[in-house]
């Protein structure tokens, strides 16, 4: 008997240690990021998000104003490092206007886990008037 009190005592601690447990957030600065010197004039705008990291699962929730032309896409990407441009990894939902939200809930791997605590997870927005990315922001603590 005295076994399974301890067995249930020791569920409830990880119960109660779960229930307490603090997501962790992440800030983006969502700004223009031309791709070379042709793109300059066509990238405008900028935003914010923020990410919330809760066991696996991440969530993003944002807005974005001043684009030139309305937004098309928007992805979370992962960079081979903080500031490199890679491919990606889940698409989000965007307003299609150049004023608007960016938002999605994504269940990151564990190596996409560790590119998020390594600065390398970001997100782009695309635009009608910069279709290879207007706005991009890594998610940072």
């Amino acid at each position: 008997m005295t076994v399974q009190i301890a067995r249930l005592a020791i569920v409830a601690a990880a119960l109660v240690a779960a229930a307490g447990a603090q997501a962790e957030e992440f800030a983006v600065r969502l700004g223009r990021m031309p791709v070379d010197s042709r793109t300059q004039a066509s990238v405008t705008g900028l935003g914010r998000a923020v990410a919330d990291l809760d066991g696996a699962v991440l969530r993003i929730d944002g807005e974005f104003a001043g684009l030139q032309g309305p937004a098309t896409i928007a992805s979370l990407r992962l960079g081979k490092a903080t500031g490199a441009r890679g491919p990606v990894i889940e698409a989000l939902d965007v307003t299609h206007d150049k004023d608007g939200r960016v938002s999605g809930s994504i269940r990151l791997d564990a190596d996409q886990l560790e590119a998020l605590h390594a600065g390398r997870l970001y997100i782009q927005i695309d635009s009608e008037s910069a279709p290879e990315g207007n706005l991009w922001g890594w998610l940072l603590r």
